[in-house]
């Protein structure tokens, strides 16, 4: 009783972490049932993973920019845009190894120059990512003009959102390498969770107990070990879902273990405040526009790369579904809260709604409603919570 106490007290004060998390088990159980078992297939579920790749980069891009309380409309065009000069760049013969760099150095650029506008000039974010949305729409028109579709005949660079990871041998019909790096993520897993636990002890801050925390890392590992489990069990581990593991590693560290993820939290907890603390708000502007130049870049060598051509509506809507699933993930409209894997959670989620209703034979215009109902109870429990806090 004491456990399921504290299991009940951790999940309350933990309610915006833990909520998302919630939803998504909620969602897939109930389409598993609806679908009599296909949506938790091997195949379905690789799918869907590589199916939300692309909006995940965004998401996580997109959640920092909220974060500082600014937003971006823009970069959904320009991954069409810079998917679609990956693909040119390729049509001429430039090797992959070149292309990908140059891509991302655009992307940089890109969103550089929305951060100069934003944090420099003081145009208003909305209005300067407005104006880069029409020009990128401009500019994937210009570059599809002729054939309107630009078709990519590169194996390697496909493979980026077609491939997975080399198989060193089969075990019982499941893909080896996938299962080793399930085992490696759940090691890490545990090993970050046990040094954590231990550093909050050392500065005395409060921590569940010992029998809570032993259940919460076996819970985790076994959804970690269960997933694996089903990738092993088609292909394996896509590049896509690898490729998202690196972004999420990366972003995950700079916004929790350096000092400009604690900075890029103040300027969006209180930007006056942090102005006077000495943080320079307009470099953390320029940084996170630009990080969202270079994920957009991303984002359009995935779509790219999945589709194996680039096409003139490419880039369609990805913003807005960029910004839904950073909502569902947790990212507060009032700035300052936010976290990388709660933006891929939510990414996830949409993609989950969409393929579980797809396979269920939903229509399109309900898709767009029941997606448009989640994103809004999101903004709703945002507010909630946050008036429970106050």
């Amino acid at each position: 009783m004491n456990l399921l106490k504290e299991a009940k007290q951790v999940v309350k004060h933990n309610i915006r972490d833990y909520g998302m998390y919630i939803a998504l088990f909620i969602i897939m159980v109930t389409f598993t049932i609806l679908t009599d078992g296909l949506f938790m297939s091997s195949r379905n579920i690789s799918n869907l993973l590589d199916a939300s790749g692309y909006i995940a980069v965004l998401a996580v891009g997109v959640m920092l920019v909220i974060v500082i309380r600014h937003i971006d409309l823009s970069i959904g065009f320009l991954a069409g845009f810079l998917g679609a000069i990956a693909a040119i760049l390729l049509l001429n013969g430039v090797p992959v190894f070149i292309v990908i760099p140059i891509v991302l150095v655009l992307g940089i650029l890109a969103g550089s120059v929305t951060g100069f506008l934003v944090a420099k000039v003081g145009i208003p974010a909305f209005v300067a990512t407005l104006a880069g949305w029409l020009i990128y729409r401009g500019a994937i028109l210009l570059v599809t003009e002729r054939s309107g579709t630009i078709n990519v005949d590169n194996e390697a660079f496909n493979a980026i959102g077609n491939g997975y990871i080399p198989s060193i041998a089969q075990v019982g019909g499941l893909h080896l390498l996938s299962l080793l790096l399930g085992a490696v993520g759940i090691l890490l897993y545990i090993f970050s969770s046990i040094n954590s636990r231990k550093n909050k002890i050392k500065y005395n801050f409060d921590v569940v107990s010992k029998p809570m925390f032993i259940i919460q890392l076996i819970f985790v590992s076994t959804i970690i070990a269960y997933f694996t489990w089903l990738l092993a069990g088609y292909n394996g581990i896509s590049w896509t879902v690898v490729i998202i593991l690196l972004v999420v590693i990366v972003y995950h560290f700079v916004t929790t273990k350096t000092v400009i993820g604690r900075h890029i939290y103040a300027v969006g907890s209180n930007p006056e405040a942090a102005h006077l603390s000495g943080i320079n708000v307009s470099k953390i502007t320029f940084l996170v526009f630009g990080s969202m130049g270079m994920l957009s870049a991303l984002s359009g060598i995935l779509f790219t790369a999945r589709l194996q051509s680039a096409t003139t509506t490419a880039g369609t809507l990805f913003e807005l579904d960029a910004i839904a699933a950073a909502f569902v993930g947790g990212v507060s409209a009032a700035g300052g809260v936010g976290k990388v894997t709660g933006a891929v959670i939510g990414a996830v989620v949409m993609a989950t709604l969409t393929n579980g209703m797809n396979l269920m034979g939903v229509g399109i215009a309900p898709q767009y409603m029941i997606r448009g109902g989640v994103l809004a109870l999101a903004v709703i429990f945002d507010v909630m919570t946050r008036r429970q806090k106050a």
